[in-house]
């Protein structure tokens, strides 16, 4: 069983997690941090680029801005960056290379998939850099399949990757061939269904016996990967552990003391002994789950085996990893699923929609921002979950035309500009209708990007004793950068 965090405990981390809930993109700590020296001038270069996504605009490139020595009085409204106080690292973006991806990517002719592959991946492009592999079928599937069908079988003589040769295991390679810094995390939707308790992979509960042959058909997994030239870095236990989804696609409930007893007693001690150097995310769910994620992170023992924290936005706000983060500063954060609903009448212009849900869940810790299907078709299939789902690009089954979504443009805003290794620093503003992040990338270029739901401005920036007017478009994205 766990150790259970105290009332008292428990009590002062919400406290602070309401501390926390300011602003967007203003600073998310307790405590406030000092203000850049207004008197004191930065070392940067005078010009400023620009790109924007608005109206009929995806991301074009914008005049240059210019900064200048700051007068007393800012000119409309105001965002103050102060690079000296420096959040967490940024690992990148991506998104889900699920079957049904992977299948309805591999339906393309090879030049025009190269040609999108080139678009999607490569650094001088989107630069996606971080991808989620499904251990099996998940809900965006062609099918219903596990590695290891059929009646126990507890030596997992079955076992087999033989489904993912066919386009899964080709895409993968050809998306790190495009960009060899791809970063590959894996999530199970459901073990095998004879380790059930109801004997299929469609919603249930995992058997607690059976966690010693399940962490070897994980390591298996791994090592089968692993020889295809395909190596993933990271995996979490069980995509969305705190719902079966009525049994209407893979799914699996597990309890709290299922997935520490799991992992601390069972799959780390043998990636571990094995030399695998496979990093493991804890819970792969949502926001309002922060409790149970503090409250496991007590064990000393389980804690020792995990990285990170996997978040998924679908119920909760982001303020709440931020409770998480207060409770273990060290325990990275990563935000592991959320995609556009292809039904919805905003699909193709809800930039600032995904946008600012990027900024929010940056602002609360997470380094890593990967989307749910990279591609799907018009009608969001394959399928066969329940859910309407839409993937960060559409290519028609028939015409094989491809359209880029609101979520795609977001996307880009960050994706193309932010490199990995770079440090969020602080950002604040007062004005309501603005979210913002800002990011220093390794080689000293400092990137800041606005989204403005409301209608177009003027916008200061403010780094020190130098300002930048800017005009922000109505309901846009922008970002800035300068070196």
């Amino acid at each position: 069983m766990t150790r259970t965090t105290s009332r008292r405990k428990f009590l002062g981390l919400s406290a602070l997690g309401l501390a926390a809930t300011v602003a967007p993109g203003r600073l998310v700590q307790p405590a406030a941090a000092a203000s850049e020296p207004a008197n004191e001038t930065p070392t940067v270069g005078p010009e400023i680029s620009i790109w924007v996504t608005a109206g009929e605009e995806r991301f074009a490139a914008a005049p240059k801005a210019a900064w200048r020595l700051a007068s007393a009085m800012p000119r409309g409204d105001q965002l103050r960056l102060n690079p000296s106080t420096r959040f967490q690292q940024i690992l990148g973006f991506g998104g889900a290379f699920t079957d049904a991806a992977c299948y309805t990517f591999n339906r393309l002719a090879p030049s025009t998939r190269e040609q999108l592959f080139h678009e999607l991946f490569h650094p001088s492009q989107m630069g996606l850099s971080t991808g989620r592999v499904c251990v099996g079928a998940s809900d965006y599937s062609t099918k219903l399949y596990s590695y290891d069908d059929g009646d126990p079988d507890l030596d997992l003589a079955r076992f087999s990757i033989e489904h993912d040769r066919e386009y899964i295991l080709p895409m993968l390679r050809q998306a790190r061939q495009a960009n060899p810094d791809l970063f590959l995390f894996s999530s199970p939707w459901s073990p095998p269904g004879w380790m059930k308790f109801n004997g299929t992979m469609l919603g249930g509960s995992m058997r607690n016996h059976y966690f010693p042959v399940y962490s070897k058909y994980y390591l298996k997994f791994l090592q089968a990967y692993a020889a295809e030239g395909v190596r993933v870095q990271a995996l979490t236990t069980q995509n969305e552990v705190d719902t079966d989804q009525d049994g209407r696609m893979p799914a699996c409930i597990w309890p709290q003391e299922y997935e520490i007893q799991f992992l601390r007693d069972h799959l780390g001690p043998l990636l571990e002994s094995t030399g695998t150097p496979t990093k493991i995310w804890l819970l792969d769910h949502n926001y309002n789950l922060w409790g149970r994620v503090v409250d496991s992170l007590e064990d000393d023992k389980l804690r020792k085996y995990i990285s990170a924290v996997a978040w998924h936005g679908y119920v909760g706000t982001p303020n709440l990893m931020t409770k998480a983060h207060d409770a273990f500063p060290n325990m990275e954060m990563h935000w592991t699923e959320g995609g556009p609903d292809y039904t919805d009448p905003g699909y193709l212009t809800d930039w600032c929609k995904w946008a600012g849900t990027f900024t929010d869940v940056l602002n609360n810790w997470c380094g890593s921002i990967t989307a749910w299907n990279l591609a799907l078709d018009e009608a969001g299939r394959p399928n066969i979950g329940p859910f309407p789902c839409g993937g960060v690009v559409t290519i028609h089954s028939q015409t094989k035309d491809v359209t880029r979504s609101g979520q795609y443009w977001a996307f880009a805003h960050y994706s193309r500009v932010i490199r990995r290794g770079a440090r969020r620093f602080e950002s604040q503003s007062e004005a309501a209708d603005l979210r913002h992040a800002a990011f220093e990338n390794p080689d000293g270029q400092q990137v800041l990007v606005v989204t403005n739901t409301g209608a177009a401005k003027t916008l200061e920036l403010r780094l020190a004793n130098m300002a930048a007017p800017v005009l922000l478009k109505a309901n846009s994205v922008t970002t800035f950068a300068w070196k």
